[in-house]
């Protein structure tokens, strides 16, 4: 991960949903050590107050920026799958289809997989949202948000991406994908949040996977079967989102009213 100067987490909306320079930046440039420094072990006491009043400033940023964005579905996916690629236009679709059952789409705001369902969403004219990272390697966000967030640590970033959502899609995708679907897999099994869809999409591609954990954890009884059966598999958008819209309508009441007023006391 990468270290900055500038203020932590930064927060771009985009004005009149105009695209993004190719120059504008999404992360930052060549890494610093202190990240790394944080996470091996016990430091100085300064150094980890310090620390600790950073991540605090930048959770307290990111409820900040994300309070007003309405009801959210999180979609993971990889950022290698291009614009052309099958994977990209069953992203793109699922962005789509969310945005016009009245869903925000939030992503990690990056290219690929990312990029096709805040695109999907934007044409169809709903709100598009991304929770970037900022990484050694310098990238940019994609040119179809209407608001973004860049965070410094993962676990602040995974901690947005989850608290806003009804339901989590995830689109084949790598060990980030990966880190994402399990995480939100675990917090559903051990209650931390409620029973929200989990729901993979590329039957093939994730075959394996589902294989292993029905051969493997399930027949070792590592997990139960209500965890297997949890995750839901299927190469359809449309069915995707139905499921997603019946569960969050029906089991959780989700309704559209009026979004939350800003206050003029609290500099919203």
């Amino acid at each position: 991960m990468n270290q900055g100067t500038g203020p932590e987490p930064v927060v771009e909306p985009l004005e009149g949903r105009v695209p993004i320079a190719p120059a504008a930046r999404w992360g930052a440039g060549p890494g610093a050590p202190e990240e790394a420094r944080f996470l091996q072990g016990p430091q100085p006491r300064g150094f980890e107050l310090w620390r600790a009043c950073r991540i605090f400033c930048e959770l307290m940023r990111g409820f900040r920026s994300l309070h007003f964005v309405g009801p959210c579905v999180s979609v993971f996916g990889s950022a290698r799958f291009q614009e052309g690629h099958p994977y990209y236009a069953l992203a793109r679709e699922v962005g789509g289809r969310l945005s016009r059952a009245g869903f925000t789409v939030m992503t990690g705001g990056g290219p690929g997989l990312m990029e096709a369902a805040n695109r999907g969403a934007r044409e169809a004219g709903g709100y598009s949202v991304g929770c970037s990272i900022e990484l050694p390697v310098e990238q940019r966000p994609n040119p179809y948000l209407d608001r973004w967030v860049t965070f410094r640590h993962f676990f602040v970033r995974k901690l947005m991406l989850v608290k806003y959502s009804y339901a989590f899609l995830a689109l084949p995708g790598g060990l980030g994908t990966l880190d994402e679907v399990f995480e939100t897999a675990t917090l559903i099994q051990t209650g931390k949040i409620k029973q929200f869809p989990v729901v993979l999409m590329g039957r093939e591609f994730w075959r394996p996977l589902l294989d292993f954990l029905r051969a493997r954890l399930l027949a070792a009884g590592t997990i139960d079967l209500a965890d297997y059966e949890r995750i839901q598999v299927t190469d359809s958008a449309e069915e995707a989102v139905r499921s997603v819209t019946d569960i969050a309508l029906h089991q959780f009441g989700l309704t559209y009213g009026p979004r939350a007023k800003r206050r003029w006391f609290l500099w919203e």
